[in-house]
């Protein structure tokens, strides 16, 4: 009209925008995926080997312990005097039998809960709470067979090296047999207590995937 056209409607068609398991979902963020069941069912084996070893590791450190006595003589001043050994005799020794047991009883509980989840085919961890449980118990456990092997250690070194400036000799050279079972004792302790640190660490891996 008047001379002027009218400008012809051009239709632009664009491409569809796809969205794929790549791009996320237009509801929410990613989610990264979870691991595979191998991988759990690695680490339920894993835990399960853990505690059967640190079982073996905290009873043989309890036998030892309890089985270590024995009598002999000994010279002071020129004098021969008999002399008798036993770990209830000591504290520390008192002390790191105590733990021990508890750690015994502690990995005996969770090797039978573990071992009879894994042959149901179930998680070894059910839960988070579950696994925070274990966490506490492992940690609490690894500090306290540290601090029974130290005392023990202590008082092993003492009867091996005797006191200076004084008349008391080394105990173990009569008591050798008592000594050497306190000292392995003491190892086996100190193996149980990486054995549950070493717990405490797949736990804190199993809650940082799960």
């Amino acid at each position: 009209m008047n001379g002027m056209k009218t400008p012809l409607d051009v239709g632009i068609q664009l491409p569809e925008a796809k969205v794929g398991a790549e791009t996320g979902t237009m509801s929410g963020p990613l989610v990264p995926p979870r691991p595979d069941r191998s991988v759990r069912r690695g680490t339920d084996v894993a835990h399960v080997v853990l505690r059967f070893v640190s079982l073996l590791t905290s009873v043989t450190a309890l036998s030892l312990m309890i089985s270590a006595k024995e009598a002999g003589t000994m010279s002071i001043y020129g004098f021969r005097l008999p002399v008798t050994s036993k770990w209830s005799f000591s504290d520390s020794f008192e002390y790191l039998v105590g733990v021990t047991a508890a750690v015994a009883a502690h990995s005996s509980l969770q090797l039978f809960i573990s071992v009879s989840r894994l042959l149901r085919k179930s998680p070894v961890i059910p839960s988070r709470n579950h696994a925070w449980l274990i966490f506490a118990g492992d940690q609490a456990f690894a500090y306290a067979m540290m601090s029974a092997g130290s005392a023990a250690s202590g008082v092993t070194n003492l009867n091996r090296t005797g006191i200076r400036h004084s008349p008391l000799p080394n105990f173990c050279k009569p008591l050798r047999s008592f000594c050497d079972h306190v000292a392995a004792s003491v190892a086996f302790t100190f193996l149980s207590c990486f054995l549950l640190a070493t717990s405490a660490i797949l736990d804190v891996i199993w809650l940082s995937k799960y």
